[in-house]
């Protein structure tokens, strides 16, 4: 791995929406940054139901079919299992700069607003928080309770990005793709990535 690559934890957990977290995993890889990559059950069934893909069982040759079908360099992608508490993540000595959690669902959003901690994605946002480095969740739930309202401001004020997936359409998107392009193009934003995904507002730019 290069010394001067990024790294970055990305979560996917069971609610709908797995699109946005695959594309933003294939993005992420295409700008050369070192991913810590989580799965919970839950996003691995919704995976089969959402998308064509068949994801391998094992946690290594899932690291090896996600790393081929994105193309990641030797040892760009690093995947880890629910209960694998040695994991980089798991400790504030982690080299993680920052973690998505998308899609996340709202029970996810409970568990890290209160510190629950009962699995390594729990853990990781935890560690996240605690060291002060910055945590976006991706929520994929409509309507919202006021349970999860106030367990959103809950981390807003403990430092966390509320980004819900609410895709614009002033960019006049002509695919479920370019929906999809336009959440993970918010959410490359906050991390500093650069990207073409999409025109940027009052910059006549066309995207790639």
């Amino acid at each position: 791995m290069s010394a001067t690559r990024r790294t970055i934890a990305l979560a996917l957990t069971g609610a709908s929406g797995v699109q946005y977290g695959l594309r933003l995993l294939e993005c992420l890889i295409k700008a050369d940054v070192h991913v810590y990559l989580m799965l919970s059950q839950p996003a691995r069934v919704v995976i089969g139901m959402e998308t064509d893909l068949s994801l391998p069982g094992r946690q290594a040759e899932l690291g090896r079919a996600l790393g081929e079908l994105y193309d990641a360099a030797p040892g760009q992608l690093q995947v880890f299992g629910e209960q694998q508490w040695t994991a980089p993540v798991a400790s504030g000595s982690s080299p993680a700069e920052a973690m998505v959690i998308c899609p996340c669902t709202t029970g996810t959003l409970s568990s890290v607003a209160v510190g629950a901690s009962r699995s390594l994605i729990e853990r990781a946002a935890d560690v996240t928080l605690k060291e002060r480095r910055k945590l976006i969740v991706v929520l994929r739930e409509t309507p919202l309770s006021e349970i999860h309202l106030e367990n959103m401001l809950r981390l807003t004020r403990m430092g966390a990005v509320m980004m819900p997936a609410n895709p614009g359409f002033y960019h006049r998107p002509q695919s479920v793709d370019d929906l999809v392009d336009f959440m993970v193009a918010r959410v490359l934003d906050h991390l500093d990535v650069p990207h073409r995904l999409m025109p940027r507002w009052g910059v006549e730019e066309a995207a790639e």
